[in-house]
C-alpha cells in the first residue's frame, strides 16, 4: 500500500507564500499523475490541481495563476507552490494519485494544514 505524507503547511498572512510537499512511498510514482486537493472546514474536499507524468499541470480556476505544481520523480515527491494566498485558501491540503477518469487511487494521507490570516 502506497503511503502519502504531506508537509509544509502553516500559518501565513494574506498575500504570503507556502510550498507544500507530498512524499509517496513505492516505485510507481513516476508513472502516475498526481493531484492536490484541499478541504476547508465544513466543506467537501475539492480538487486543486494535477500534474501529469509528463509534467504538464492543470489547476482549478480559483487558484490558477497563484498556485503551481511540480514533481521530482527522483524523490517520489510532488510540490504545491502557493503564492498570493487568500483567507479562502485556508484548508487541509492533501495529495493523491489520479487514475483514469480523475479518480484517486490511494488512501489519503494525514494532510497538512494551511491557515491564511487576513
Amino acid at each position: 500500500q502506497v503511503q502519502l505524507v504531506e508537509s509544509g503547511g502553516g500559518l501565513v498572512q494574506a498575500g504570503g507564500s507556502l510550498r507544500l510537499s507530498c512524499a509517496a512511498s513505492g516505485s510507481i510514482f513516476r508513472f502516475i499523475a498526481m493531484g492536490w486537493y484541499r478541504q476547508a472546514p465544513g466543506k467537501q474536499r475539492e480538487w486543486v490541481g494535477t500534474i501529469g507524468i509528463d509534467g504538464r499541470t492543470n489547476c482549478a480556476g480559483s487558484v490558477k495563476g497563484r498556485f503551481d505544481i511540480s514533481r521530482d520523480n527522483t524523490k517520489n515527491t510532488v510540490y504545491l507552490q502557493m503564492n498570493s494566498l487568500k483567507p479562502e485558501d485556508t484548508a487541509v491540503y492533501y495529495c493523491n494519485a489520479i487514475g483514469a477518469g480523475g479518480s484517486v487511487l490511494w488512501a489519503w494521507g494525514q494532510g497538512t494544514q494551511v491557515t491564511v490570516s487576513s
